[in-house]
């Protein structure tokens, strides 16, 4: 095979995209796999991003496969090969196809196929330009990652063919040389009534050398082990379950630091200030648009004046208007003349101070008794803007009130202060909508009359973490209760995924032959679950995944989900450990997370001898001003009672010993602080 390297290119369709490059995925999976799987055989010569545009996308195809100066050996498409309205790639691609190449077109669906069925939805093109191959993957990573592996090892072989090297000099050996020359190996004596190179359906890439095949029924893997779903198969049954996690235990630090790194960041979007504006973050500075106060205005009750050069007010004066703080118009005041006014109304023009109701005495009224007609005032000394609120003391017209990541709340004055210079609509960081979901067939719902069979459970946790998460700001969805069936639970979460933004599910995720959350996001719905254990009581088997999606618009977008514990107390301790701050991430919140601070414990706490522990308690402000900490009893998982009344986690190290008394700790503050009674 030649030792010079084949030249690939890469078009990434999205319209997102296109608008964002940093929001595509596909470019990092695909420069991986041909670099780590590629054989050396390939240069990455070129990336471009183009929208979900037929003409844009034959556009870029033919500049690199007519236009080019160089040959281009492999033109590889990511993305548009769905059944989404604006998925148009492979009829952009087939019409500019001048041979298709229907077998790497089943070679890429039949490896899908092993790992989901929903791999049938998919619409692979693949076939030759001029001297290019061209191949169309889907846009999902995981998926884009999965076709390509299959077919990687024999793409060399296509390209020299295609590029126009001599077809009997390239296949002298037979195809025993030629799957040696890529490094794979047929799955066993298939027999063929030809010998040439046409017989590719038979060859089948492995990542690693030893044999297969054997006692594994139609299993066969295609993809790199780190690749792959390392969920239970539920297909196989509980005989063929993981007897151990397969998912390493993690750190809470590294768990949060997964969060972090795979978390959606927000999204921009216009926001009406109006009552429900508080908790959003601002996404840009905010400028005043008016000047506060528009106009001259008095700060306390009393007389508007024309103050004369020396400063002397004393004297009776002729009270000739009366200015209240209501809009209207006032004529002119000369000196020598005085006009009532009150607090926040507008000075008359012509008027340089307000003298104070204070020190003034009524010295006549008018003939029906009802107004003032003269008033001495006693001031001397009388400088110019006293007593006076100047034009944009309070707020200028165009300078920043607001800044960038500010949050608004709603017992500050920020609602206030956005009203008061006329601003109606500000740019927020969109929140996510959040569902909860609850997982068993011994769930039931928690207000069903009547009493419990055998093995039921009303379901608390559903009512529980939607009312945290409601408290926290979010828009929650009620997901209901989905029973522990693989196509039922995939059904449903397909369509939460068009609903809401951000997943939260609870049970499923532990070691049974009916925990399936893990499987249906790996298998079913082609997700990543970035970590699926934590070192931590409670809450071990906390599992945070990612699935990529398309909108109703056609663009790729991500969607989050964490499948916690079925215990209450795990639920809800996992909740604010783990999905509070990716909520946060979403929703431009910084720093995210539960509030940390340092509290005194009221009485001695076991530690665990494993796993750190996040034990629910009530913290108080003690008599001397400091935070004392104090347990709400027993910390069992399934222990319900353990929530009543926490406002806090105590962050509880490993250990065999307990901590004694007095001790200081760190609090996780779940919500407000009391004084003790």
């Amino acid at each position: 095979m030649s030792s010079i390297p084949l030249r690939i290119v890469l078009l990434i369709v999205s319209t997102t995209a296109a608008k964002d490059p940093s929001t595509d995925a596909s470019q990092a999976v695909l420069s991986d796999v041909i670099e780590e799987e590629g054989g050396g055989h390939w240069e990455l010569v070129d990336t471009k991003i183009v929208p979900d545009v037929v003409t844009q996308i034959q556009r870029q195809i033919m500049l690199w496969a007519d236009v080019a100066a160089d040959t281009i050996n492999l033109i590889l498409t990511t993305g548009g090969t769905g059944f989404a309205v604006a998925d148009n790639t492979p009829e952009a691609v087939s019409a500019l196809l001048h041979k298709p190449a229907p077998g790497l077109v089943h070679r890429m669906l039949a490896s899908s196929l092993n790992v989901t069925p929903f791999a049938m939805m998919s619409r692979p093109v693949a076939g030759v330009r001029n001297k290019s191959v061209i191949i169309t993957l889907p846009g999902s990573p995981k998926g884009a990652r999965e076709n390509l592996q299959a077919i990687i090892k024999t793409l060399p072989h296509a390209c020299l063919q295609a590029a126009g090297m001599d077809s009997r000099t390239l296949h002298s050996g037979g195809v025993k040389k030629l799957e040696a020359e890529a490094g794979i190996h047929s799955t066993g004596d298939h027999s063929h009534p030809h010998d040439h190179h046409h017989a590719h359906g038979s060859i089948y890439q492995h990542g690693h050398s030893h044999g297969h095949g054997h006692g594994h029924g139609n299993l066969v893997r295609h993809t790199a082990p780190s690749s792959n779903p390392m969920s239970n198969d539920p297909t196989l049954g509980p005989s063929r379950r993981n007897r151990e996690s397969p998912y390493p235990m993690l750190s809470v630090d590294d768990a949060l630091a997964k969060i972090k790194e795979h978390t959606p960041w927000p999204e921009i979007a216009s926001t009406k200030v109006d009552t429900l504006l508080p908790s959003h973050v601002l996404a840009e500075d905010v400028e005043a648009k008016e000047n506060v106060p528009g106009f001259r205005a008095s700060i306390v009750d009393g007389y508007a004046v024309v103050v004369p050069q020396n400063g002397n007010m004393k004297g009776i004066f002729p009270v000739v208007s009366v200015s209240h703080a209501s809009p209207g118009q006032a004529k002119p005041l000369k000196e020598g003349e005085i006009a009532r006014i009150t607090t926040g109304a507008p000075l008359p023009p012509g008027a340089t101070s307000v003298i104070m109701v204070e020190d003034t005495i009524l010295k006549t009224m008018t003939e029906d008794g009802k107004e003032e007609k003269e008033v001495e005032i006693l001031a001397n000394n009388v400088k110019e803007g006293e007593n006076i609120r100047e034009v944009g003391s309070d707020v200028k017209a165009d300078s920043t009130i607001l800044s960038k990541g500010e949050q608004i709340s709603a017992v500050g004055g920020e609602i206030g202060l956005l009203a008061a210079v006329g601003v109606t609509h500000v740019k927020t960081y969109r929140k996510p909508v959040i569902g909860v979901l609850s997982t068993g067939d011994e769930i039931v719902q928690h207000d069903r009359p009547g009493g419990l069979r055998l093995g039921e459970v009303r379901d608390t946790n559903r009512i529980t973490l939607m009312s945290a998460a409601k408290e926290c700001g979010y828009e929650v969805v009620d997901l209901g209760i989905v029973a522990d069936k693989p196509a039922n639970l995939e059904e449903t979460l397909r369509d939460s995924m068009r609903r809401v933004d951000f997943i939260i599910t609870t049970g499923g995720v532990s070691m049974g032959e009916l925990d399936l959350l893990k499987p249906t996001i790996e298998r079913s719905l082609g997700g990543t679950i970035h970590f699926g254990r934590v070192s931590m009581k409670p809450g071990k088997p906390t599992t945070f995944a990612t699935v990529p999606v398309k909108n109703n618009a056609g663009e790729r977008v991500t969607k989050v989900i964490f499948s916690l514990p079925g215990n209450p107390a795990s639920a809800i301790v996992t909740f604010h450990l783990f999905a509070l701050p990716s909520l946060h991430q979403m929703s431009g919140i910084s720093p995210v997370g539960l509030t940390k601070v340092p509290v005194t414990l009221d009485h001695d706490v076991a530690l665990d001898k494993v796993r750190p522990e996040y034990h629910r308690a009530i913290v108080t402000v003690g008599k001397d001003g400091g935070l004392v900490a104090t347990s709400t009893g027993g910390q069992r998982s399934s222990k319900v009672g353990s929530l009543r009344g926490a406002n806090c986690l105590l962050c509880l190290p490993k250990g065999t010993e307990p901590l004694k008394a007095r001790s200081r700790v760190d609090a996780l503050l779940m919500g407000g602080v009391r004084s003790q009674v």
